[in-house]
C-alpha cells in the first residue's frame, strides 16, 4: 500500500512507523523501515495478514502511526546526501536490489 501523506523529513529528525493495535489484534501486521533524515516521498507500507482468513483494509482508516524523533543536532550524512534509491517515490515502489556490478 501507499500512504496518503507525502513526507519531507528534516535533517535532524528520524521517524519510525508502527502498525496500529486494532489491526495487529486481528493479525494484520504493518512493516515500514525508518524514514531517515531528509528522506522525502510517499511511504510504501508492507502489510501482512498472519491469519488464514481473508481481511479487508479500507482507505483512510489509519492502519499505521508515525513517531517523530527530533535530535539536538543534524545528522552528518542524510538520506538525500546518500542519494537514496527510494528518494521522492511517488507510488508503491518494489524493492530495488543492488546488482553484483553496482
Amino acid at each position: 500500500a501507499r500512504s496518503v501523506e507525502y513526507f519531507r523529513i528534516p535533517r535532524n529528525v528520524l521517524t519510525i512507523c508502527l502498525g496500529k493495535s486494532t489491526y495487529a489484534r486481528c493479525g494484520i501486521i504493518v512493516n515500514v523501515t525508518p524514514f531517515e533524515p531528509e528522506w522525502e516521498g510517499y511511504v510504501t507500507l508492507e502489510i501482512s495478514n498472519t491469519t488464514p482468513l481473508p481481511a479487508k483494509i479500507y482507505a483512510n482508516e489509519g492502519i499505521a502511526q508515525v513517531l517523530f524523533f527530533e535530535a539536538d543536532e543534524e545528522c552528518e550524512i542524510s538520506y538525500a546526501d546518500k542519494k537514496g534509491k527510494y528518494q521522492r517515490q511517488q507510488g508503491i515502489v518494489l524493492p530495488r536490489m543492488l546488482r553484483e556490478t553496482d
